[in-house]
């Protein structure tokens, strides 16, 4: 079962407290980044946020 349960648009648009374009987001819906530039900073954060509206932030030396 995917991440958000059987509604993960519903629950992810409550608790991001915002509108979900679902055409987009079903092109970000993996557990696979796309490519990206090495931050300057030598740093990248990462923030997950279940169907819960639970949030977890890891930031990661790169």
């Amino acid at each position: 079962m995917p991440t958000g349960a059987d509604q993960p648009y519903d629950k992810l648009k409550r608790a991001l407290r915002a509108e979900i374009d679902e055409a987009a987001w079903s092109t970000l819906y993996t557990t696979t980044s796309r490519p990206f530039n090495r931050p300057e900073t030598g740093k990248l954060a990462v923030k997950v946020i279940n169907h819960y509206g639970d949030e977890v932030l890891k930031v990661f030396h790169v």
